[in-house]
């Protein structure tokens, strides 16, 4: 890893200079197509959803059925991460996603719209997206130098962020025109993002392959379970955000608790990525500086104190303040999250450690709704929230002083060696 400290500081000096390379700049836009088209289509099925059954349970079981396909394809997914062209696999999820939509258009249209078949098409763009956002993650140092990566990971946040920000908001106008509308500007949204991605150069560069085998289908796993500092992130991610996840139940605090509409629900679901985009452009402009340990614990113990102001406040302005700070917090624990992983993950096995990566962290966030849903059907919204918020609190704490005490002594990037041995051990 020689040369990434000299490459942070270059990185200060131009923080805009991943956008000047035109396949990462294809690839921003893309991101951005397609997280605004699942953001519109969370608000407009969550409300759907809420508005067939008023059932908290039922909000928590569309993330149950987005977690498990990408719970049974995270090996397969990594597989072919790693030896399949990233562009091919992010245009055929995108279509995927797309028909997803396209059904949803005509179940609504024709009246046959019901929880079980909105369950049914919300796995399947689980199952799509399982395969996507791990690639998206492993494209990512074929598109910049591998100087740029810190900058290119906040600016991939930005388009994400920007997207959430967007995507809520307009589903939630849109809705007022019906469900239909909504999922057919998704459907025009992910058309898009794929005419974005089939622009996007073929990646060149040579990725030695393993023959197919047990050993090579969880060598993503047995890679990261021998890495101390990837295992303790991971880990640390999958926790907090299991506990402190309250998006799931934003159709119930919109509604019953803060008195508002479609609007205020979509105005909730954009706060978070209003702050994390404030954010993201303030780490892509002004990269992070030592020492990022103690900053990873910093904003994980914020991220729970924002949980628990969410969950106790009764004013729409309060709520979404909370929210956005929530948000910002998350941003920087991303940023440092993925540069330590991309940066110590060779070529050869990007693929299947995203792969583990998204399990860990994509899939926290529909295995997070699920939990919200089942303790607010036990205890109430308010309640769930808030002790969800002391829990993550609770896990920062014990990660930073008991289980992971290295992670708190990690000072910069520069810090952070390569794995010594990338080849996967038996499992």
């Amino acid at each position: 890893m020689d040369g990434v400290g000299a490459t942070a500081r270059e990185v200060v000096g131009e923080p805009q200079s991943v956008l000047r390379h035109r396949p990462f700049a294809l690839f921003w836009f893309a991101r951005i197509a397609s997280i605004l088209s699942f953001q519109m289509l969370a608000v407009a099925v969550g409300w759907q959803l809420y508005s067939l059954t008023g059932r908290a349970l039922d909000l928590g079981l569309v993330g149950l059925a987005q977690f498990l396909p990408m719970v049974l394809l995270t090996l397969l997914v990594g597989h072919v991460a790693d030896r399949y062209p990233h562009r091919s696999i992010l245009l055929t999820c995108q279509l995927v996603e797309a028909a997803a939509a396209a059904i949803l258009v005509f179940e609504t249209a024709t009246g046959r719209i019901d929880r079980l078949s909105i369950y049914i098409i919300m796995a399947a763009v689980g199952a799509a997206r399982a395969f996507e956002l791990p690639t998206m993650a492993a494209i990512i140092p074929g598109l910049v130098p591998r100087a740029l990566v810190p900058t290119a990971t906040a600016w991939s946040a930005s388009a994400n962020q920007t997207a959430q920000i967007v995507g809520p908001a307009v589903g939630g106008l849109l809705y007022m025109l019906g469900p239909v509308v909504v999922y057919a500007t998704g459907i025009g949204c992910w058309l898009a993002g794929s005419a974005l991605v089939a622009l996007l150069p073929a990646d060149k560069r040579e990725r030695p392959l393993e023959p197919f085998s047990i050993r090579s289908l969880f060598g993503g796993f047995s890679f990261v379970r021998h890495d101390r500092v990837i295992l303790g992130i991971l880990s640390l991610d999958l926790f907090a955000v299991l506990l402190g996840g309250a998006t799931a139940l934003l159709p119930i605090f919109a509604r019953d608790v803060l008195g508002t509409g479609p609007w205020g629900l979509g105005l909730l679901r954009s706060a978070p990525a209003v702050g994390a985009l404030a954010m993201s452009l303030v780490l892509a402009r002004r990269p992070l500086q030592p020492p990022i340990g103690p900053t990873l614990f910093r904003v994980l113990i914020a991220f729970g104190i924002a949980t628990i102001v969410f969950g106790l406040s009764t004013h729409i302005m309060l709520s979404f303040c909370a929210l956005a700070v929530l948000g910002a917090a998350d941003v920087v624990s991303v940023v440092i999250r993925f540069s330590l992983v991309q940066l110590r993950t060779p070529d050869a096995m990007r693929g299947r450690v995203s792969a583990v990566n998204a399990l860990f962290v994509g899939t926290t966030n529909t295995l997070g709704d699920f939990e919200s849903g089942v303790v607010a059907a036990l205890l109430g919204a308010v309640p769930a929230v808030v002790v969800g918020g002391v829990g993550t609190v609770a896990v920062a704490v014990i990660w930073m002083m008991f289980l992971y005490p290295e992670l708190r002594r990690l000072h910069s990037f520069e810090d952070v060696a390569p794995a010594a041995d990338a080849r996967p051990r038996s499992v």
